[in-house]
């Protein structure tokens, strides 16, 4: 996403008119759901693909959490334009402070005791490995038809998972993604989908719980993705 287009609100997947304590929860969740460490993607996605969304969330709060650069950025962006300015008036310097990865590492600990959604504790490879197991029945034409695929796209994606008997509920589970979003990504719906980053890397996790290529995955539905939102 280019840095002119880029919308933070987008990127922490909050409204607009998300209130300090709103972002800051967006801002914990994220950390930890992209952390090396993980759970929700233990075995699922690279560093560098982790490390790319950690950077974008990372530059989301550090214009959205600190109220004088917020408003700079809704003036210039024209968000916000009827909405009173009182909920910007709450310091987050020193969430920020406390919530340095890289300089304080140490205090991860304390980011679960600001939001009951946040991430569950790591599970060990093997259990990793049985909660990411498929059973269906191998169909060697579906099989082959998946193999040729060239273009990635959310029907197709959606095939795929039905033929491998996986269903929406158990995606979300296995992904830490939620079903809204699954269904947007299988129906190529754009408006409803968060920033490319994010999309991508739940592409990423679907893709990989489904056994396929994840890089290729990834990057051929997302350059299908950037022409639907081309022609929009």
């Amino acid at each position: 996403m280019d840095a002119e287009k880029k919308n933070y609100y987008d990127v922490l997947d909050i409204p607009q008119n998300a209130s300090p304590q709103a972002i800051e929860t967006a801002y914990i969740r994220g950390k930890n759901a992209y952390a090396g460490d993980s759970a929700a993607l233990y075995s699922l996605m690279t560093n560098d693909e982790c490390r790319a969304i950690l950077e974008q969330i990372e530059e989301a709060y550090s214009v959205l959490g600190f109220p004088e650069k917020r408003r700079e950025y809704d003036r210039v962006r024209g968000f916000n334009q009827m909405i009173q300015q009182t909920p910007y008036t709450q310091k987050s310097d020193s969430l920020h402070q406390r919530l340095s990865f890289e300089s304080r590492p140490q205090n991860q600990v304390q980011y679960e005791d600001y939001s009951s959604n946040l991430i569950e504790s790591k599970v060990s490879k093997v259990m990793a490995q049985k909660k990411f197991g498929l059973e269906y029945v191998e169909n060697e034409e579906m099989d082959k038809k998946i193999a040729d695929i060239t273009t990635f796209t959310g029907a197709g994606l959606k095939e795929i998972r039905e033929y491998k008997n996986v269903t929406i509920e158990r995606m979300a589970e296995m992904t830490k993604v939620s079903k809204s979003h699954i269904v947007g990504i299988e129906n190529d719906d754009i408006v409803k989908l968060p920033a490319d980053v994010y999309v991508r890397g739940y592409v990423y996790q679907y893709a990989k719980v489904l056994k396929l290529n994840p890089d290729l995955v990834a990057q051929s539905y997302m350059l299908h993705f950037k022409k639907l939102r081309a022609v929009k």
